[in-house]
């Protein structure tokens, strides 16, 4: 053999003895699963760490890795229960538990799972209506998730959770979807500003209706005090009445109080007589009384005591001849007076009983 031969074979003898080593040798790194055949059937299942594998006898046919991984779910259409289309997507997590039943179960579990998702997802969407379909995420992920890891058991895998992506409504539903809000917008204020009126009213008529509560109480203490006070001005101007005739009674009861009683009221008869004639344009008088009539005049214009005047009066009425004289006089001067009363316009018919009233009664 040549030297050639000898090195050719040496290098074919090295490299034959660095692939079996190779082949004989395996590492499995952390978190990953090789699931080993024997002659084309299943021999076992290699975790993380050193293995050693006949090379031709055992082969690795599949690698797998056993942290949780993610998928994205292509979006799709769905129609909701108010026949309503909506385009759906959403992310996938899921973990292989079972090596073996995830090599043997199922073709390629990964599109498996997203299938099974998007079937799952239109047939939840269907049983709600839009207007849902935002509020109720959670359920539906939770009805997705269950669907899923039941029907993925037996291909060794765990769907941990579904979370909807988007959820985007055609352009028609975008368009009727703001209409809605907007006029949902416009019945909320609305319904603000009418019970905002009604408030106002409502605040308004109770405050009236205090207001008149509280007037008609003023009004009740008002009158109330006011009673009071007449009550109280009644009792006080009664008691001084009272007192005032107590006290008229003791000084008529004294010497001369008789005489002081009527020489009071004659004064004031002639000032009160006084007034009406000043006052009256055409004046009525007894016969008895019409002599006075030059007796008040003398009075005014001489501005005499009254009360002297009064007495020679009185003594000119105790006499007889003197008060013959007097009624006599009085007598033809009223009767002028009638005439020229009578000439100058006409008596009162009621007013001529009245003073002959007044006369009797002055005579009695």
């Amino acid at each position: 053999m040549s030297i050639v031969g000898m090195y050719a074979a040496t290098f074919v003898v090295v490299a034959l003895f660095f692939t079996v080593f190779f082949k004989l040798i395996r590492i499995v790194p952390e978190q990953e699963a090789w699931v080993v055949e024997q002659f084309g059937k299943y021999r076992r299942t290699l975790g993380p760490g050193f293995h050693l594998v006949v090379p031709v006898v055992q082969v690795v046919a599949y690698k797998h890795i056993l942290k949780e991984e993610v998928i994205d779910v292509a979006p799709q259409v769905c129609i909701t229960q108010d026949n309503v289309q909506v385009s759906v997507d959403g992310i996938l997590y899921l973990r292989v538990q079972d090596p073996e039943r995830a090599s043997y179960g199922i073709e390629n579990y990964r599109f498996a799972t997203a299938q099974l998702a998007q079937t799952t997802m239109r047939s939840e969407i269907g049983k709600i209506g839009l207007d849902n379909t935002f509020s109720e995420r959670d359920r539906i992920n939770n009805a997705v998730v269950k669907a899923i890891d039941e029907a993925s058991e037996p291909w060794g895998i765990k769907v941990t959770r579904y979370e909807i992506r988007d959820i985007t409504p055609t352009d028609t539903v975008l368009k009727a979807m703001e209409q809605q809000v907007r006029a949902e917008r416009e019945r909320r204020a609305e319904i603000l500003t009418s019970e905002g009126e009604k408030e106002a009213r409502i605040n308004v008529s109770k405050g009236e209706r205090q207001e008149a509560i509280n007037l008609s109480k003023g009004d009740r203490t008002r009158v109330i005090n006011e009673s009071d006070g007449k009550a109280e001005a009644i009792t006080i101007v009664a008691q001084a009445t009272a007192d005032g005739v107590r006290e008229v009674a003791e000084a008529i009861s004294l010497p001369h109080g008789q005489e002081a009683v009527t020489l009071q009221i004659a004064e004031q008869f002639v000032s009160r007589l006084g007034q009406i004639m000043n006052s009256a344009r055409t004046s009525v008088l007894p016969y008895d009384l019409a002599g006075l009539r030059s007796v008040v005049e003398a009075l005014r214009g001489a501005k005499t005591d009254p009360g002297e005047l009064l007495g020679t009066v009185a003594d000119r009425g105790s006499s007889g001849a003197g008060a013959g004289a007097g009624g006599a006089s009085g007598g033809d001067a009223g009767a002028r007076e009638g005439r020229s009363s009578g000439q100058s316009r006409p008596q009162n018919t009621r007013g001529s009983q009245n003073s002959q009233n007044q006369s009797e009664g002055g005579r009695a």
